[in-house]
């Protein structure tokens, strides 16, 4: 079974930078798409970036520029380099990922998430 743990979240001042980490762990034989999703109160989850086993990125319109995913094949690890946060970046971030473990098909997995409070 595969799980993903998110960290780094917490509380920083408008303007400020945070980096999210999701680290998966279990047996795995290949990760393919990893992502950062978030859901703020009373809004819907909404992806925020995704980066495939290559390292091309996506990024939701309102992030672009201001957040970089990157992520280390060999550690099963992703990360979300937040920079200039914003008060509506506040929300809970998920990591998601498509995983190859023991069931021998890909499938979804979601870590716990992690709360990012930006003030202003």
């Amino acid at each position: 079974q595969v799980q993903l743990v998110e960290s780094g979240g917490g509380l920083v001042q408008a303007g400020g930078s945070l980096r999210l980490s999701c680290a998966a762990s279990g047996v795995i034989f290949s990760i393919n798409t990893m992502g950062w999703y978030r859901q703020a109160p009373g809004k819907q989850r909404e992806l925020v970036a995704s980066i495939n086993r290559g390292g091309s990125t996506n990024y939701t319109d309102s992030v672009k520029g201001r957040f970089t995913a990157s992520r280390d094949n060999a550690k099963n690890t992703v990360y979300l380099q937040m920079n200039s946060l914003k008060p509506e970046d506040t929300a809970v971030y998920y990591c998601n990922a498509h995983a190859l473990g023991l069931s021998l098909r890909y499938l979804e997995v979601w870590g716990q998430g992690t709360l990012v409070t930006v003030s202003s």
